[in-house]
């Protein structure tokens, strides 16, 4: 799996900045770096920034700083190289070609950071994490992704491992060697280590809610009746007019989608066209796409227009739900209430959460982030600091290992043997080690990291 030749790329943003970085990594680093870098440096010393000439085809064209680290004391566990030149967009092509036709080959997506995992310089679950850093759209993404790459996680899962494998091997000593004098676990403390492992691991398992909804977002769609109010609502909550907000019913014809962090829950938000009977057919096409969008999305907030009596696209709407997670949203709360009260009770009694407010006003906001951040328990989990899993990899890992941790309690429950209680065990440690990739195929690495961009 690991490429042993020398590669670089450039690893700052492309374009025109001040500075730009090209790493070269690989046994061959320092050799490539140094012709393509003259320094009046009688040494280079790892860890050291020297100052330059960045040279091509023996021709001055830049000059910039040179820093080296000596593997395995670098970020890829190999000889590291680091140019930094001028940011221009020809500038820093100049160099890499200069680069490139020194002896490195061009990395390819994630090379650097795949390099460190595979030398062992980071997890999987890490590493992963690195390319969620740079990806990262809110705060919240942010904070989740930095937790899981200074190894908050894979911190936590080698605790839950180093009890398992003490569970199992001081079981197993008893077994192997019945007359030496070892102290056996007795079953009160098999049931106490196999309690607490479980509840580490469910721990896991139930964070997988909030960790998917600030890592990847819920799909979310905006739907209620001709001005209602969506359009209002789908600019309060992005923060900016992006949606055409007028008195004229229908003036959302087509979907609209972006993206906001609402109690941190990263919401992929549609704002869909008034769902009505129509004749107008490009409005008709508008209230089939929005119908659509109901089917697809995993939270709907239904917007109710308080200022005028209910209709039957009201009911409608209340009648699509489903078994889907929603929002009812009473909207325009400042005017006077129009609704009857049988729809009220009607709204009340289908969905779980129901706010009255106004989409003109920003103080409605944080109300309704106070509901979908208690949604997606959000408000329970402390995301910088705490263990969260993120992804769907890591949630099928954490709900098969805790499978064969409930096996193995039923099992000591029942009276089975020891040696049967480990190898329902071993399963489970087995399952858990999926996370960090101790055991995983080279096809589910390969997906990981062709995520990541060139340089990183």
């Amino acid at each position: 799996m690991l490429n042993n030749k020398t590669v670089a790329a450039i690893s700052t943003a492309y374009g025109k900045g001040g500075v730009a970085m090209i790493r070269i990594s690989g046994d061959d680093a320092l050799n490539v770096a140094l012709r393509v870098f003259k320094t009046n440096a009688k040494e280079i010393k790892p860890r050291y920034c020297y100052y330059g000439s960045i040279l091509r085809d023996g021709d001055i064209i830049d000059d910039g700083t040179m820093t080296f680290f000596k593997g395995p004391n670098s970020y890829t566990g190999e000889d590291v190289c680091e140019i930094c030149c001028h940011g221009g967009i020809y500038a820093t092509r100049a160099v890499l070609e200069s680069v490139l036709s020194s002896g490195a080959v061009l990395a390819g997506a994630g090379e650097f950071t795949r390099r460190a995992y595979l030398n062992g310089k980071l997890t999987l679950s890490r590493a992963e994490a690195v390319g969620h850093v740079i990806d990262a759209k809110t705060d919240y993404q942010l904070r989740l992704s930095s937790s899981q790459a200074r190894g908050v996680l894979s911190n936590k899962i080698s605790a839950v491992r180093e009890k398992i494998i003490s569970l199992i091997t001081r079981s197993y000593a008893t077994i192997d060697y019945p007359d030496e004098d070892i102290t056996d676990n007795t079953r009160e403390e098999m049931v106490d280590t196999l309690n607490s492992v479980y509840k580490d691991v469910l721990s896991l398992k139930k964070s997988y809610k909030a960790g998917r909804a600030v890592s990847e977002g819920i799909k979310t769609a905006i739907i209620g009746k001709p001005n209602a109010g969506k359009s209002s609502l789908y600019n309060l909550l992005l923060g900016e007019d992006v949606a055409i907000v007028t008195d004229i019913a229908g003036t959302t014809r087509d979907i609209i989608e972006n993206v906001a962090s609402i109690g941190g829950v990263t919401l992929n938000i549609a704002d869909t066209a008034g769902i009505h009977d129509t004749s107008d057919v490009v409005e008709k096409i508008g209230v089939e796409r929005a119908k659509s969008k109901i089917e697809s999305s995993e939270l709907l907030l239904c917007v109710f227009d308080s200022s005028t009596p209910e209709t039957e696209e009201d009911v409608f709407i209340i009648d699509s739900i489903g078994d889907k997670t929603a929002i009812a949203i009473i909207n325009k709360n400042d005017k006077e209430n129009m609704l009857s009260r049988e729809f009220e009770i009607k709204i009340k009694s289908t969905f779980e959460n129901v706010i009255y407010m106004s989409a003109k006003d920003t103080d409605s906001r944080e109300k309704l982030a106070e509901i979908i951040k208690n949604m997606y328990e959000l408000g329970s989990i402390d995301i910088s600091n705490d263990a969260v899993i993120s992804s769907a990899r890591q949630f099928s890992a954490v709900s098969l290992s805790l499978e064969s941790i409930t096996q193995a309690k039923d099992a000591l429950a029942y009276g089975e043997t020891n040696d049967i209680i480990c190898f329902t065990l071993e399963k489970a440690l087995s399952e858990l080690d999926m996370i960090d990739a101790r055991e995983t195929s080279e096809e589910i690495v390969n997906e990981i990291f062709s995520r990541f961009c060139v340089g990183k």
